[in-house]
């Protein structure tokens, strides 16, 4: 006797094989079109950071379109502000190493040098080490030299830049403003059938992405701001902007702490040139480590994310070598959605015949 096919296996088969279909063309159109979307998907996750204030602002009585116009004034003012601190402070970091790196080599050539061939045995040229080095250092007229070129050759690159410079605030007013147009219209497209299933992961995703980055944020600035206090104590010059750089970084699993303690270790052998001082530098970063690890995420981004650093760090990488700086800013959102959705197959695995035996 033939068994009877399964009632709805066929259509069933088909819808998947659609939506896989559909997966696939949309990846395969993001990595076509990644360097167009870029200044989209910037705006999206400024917006998706700053939905949250606007809604506040909103039931205060504000409309959409004044609570985003203020929400928008407010990252363009924290923004201006920011690089107004820190090119000058970073313009006066570069004259800085270029005036004292000549004296620099002439301190760790008389007393570097010998302690090394003392100790350890071995034999260390400097010199070469030092012509090497100065010689590569950035002057302005060696700075000149790199950006004109540029400036006559990539003209397209730099209209490219000014045009998402304005497009991004532009498209990010609009995202504030539609937000929640936007949502219910998606929500309207969902096919009823998987509608409640499709509601509930989306939920899940904006449950893990929504706290991980308005958390990570949060982190940014409260590391930024100890950074900047702690290595000011210390004497450090240039703290503010080591502290805001370190902060900037610490989105990136270990790789914060890694570019703040190199630059601070740097800024403060010239500085100093004694060992005293460079302890308190390290001190701080340690100390920072410490409050950042086990008080500042715990508090401020969670425990139940679960996104590892290791998933963070590796997402970073592969997206950004796929689909470049685009891929960067989905790297985040991809692994949050890519996480709930693994939870949710092991969980219909738990569930199934095939696991309960």
């Amino acid at each position: 006797m033939i068994p009877s096919p399964v009632r709805g296996a066929g259509p069933e088969a088909g819808a998947r094989a659609f939506w896989l279909l559909l997966v696939a063309l949309t990846g395969y159109l993001f990595y076509l079109l990644g360097p167009v979307l870029t200044p989209f998907l910037l705006a999206l996750m400024i917006a998706y950071i700053f939905e949250k204030v606007v809604l506040k602002l909103a039931a205060r009585g504000l409309s959409r379109s004044t609570a985003a116009g203020l929400v928008l004034l407010g990252i363009a003012l924290a923004t201006v502000a920011m690089v107004l601190i820190l090119l000058p402070l970073l313009q006066q970091q570069l004259a800085r190493i270029t005036e004292t790196m000549p004296r620099f080599f002439e301190w760790a050539r008389t007393n570097v040098e010998p302690m090394i061939e003392h100790h350890l045995g071995l034999e260390v040229e400097l010199d070469h080490l030092r012509a090497m080095v100065l010689e590569q250092l950035p002057s302005p007229q060696k700075i000149a030299s790199w950006v004109l070129p540029s400036l006559t050759s990539g003209g397209l690159a730099l209209v490219g830049f000014f045009v998402n410079l304005v497009l991004v605030p532009v498209v990010l007013f609009y995202f504030l403003r539609d937000w929640a147009d936007m949502v219910t219209e998606i929500d309207h497209m969902l096919p009823r059938a998987q509608h409640a299933t499709i509601a509930m992961l989306a939920r899940e995703i904006d449950a893990v992405l929504g706290e991980f980055l308005r958390g990570q944020l949060a982190v940014m600035f409260v590391m930024a701001a100890f950074y900047a206090i702690a290595l000011s104590l210390v004497g450090v010059e240039y703290a503010v902007a080591i502290g805001l750089l370190t902060g900037m970084i610490t989105f990136i699993p270990y790789v914060g702490a890694v570019f703040g303690i190199t630059l601070g270790t740097v800024v403060a052998v010239m500085q100093f040139q004694s060992l005293g001082p460079l302890l308190w530098v390290w001190g701080v970063f340690f100390v920072g480590q410490m409050v950042e690890g086990y008080v500042v995420v715990p508090k401020l981004v969670g425990d139940r994310i679960g996104l590892h650093p290791v998933v963070v760090i590796f997402a970073l990488l592969a997206f950004g070598q796929l689909f470049g700086f685009f891929g960067v800013l989905l790297a985040l959102p991809a692994s949050a959605a890519l996480l709930v959705w693994l939870r949710y197959l092991r969980g219909r695995y738990l569930a199934s015949p095939l696991y309960q035996g």
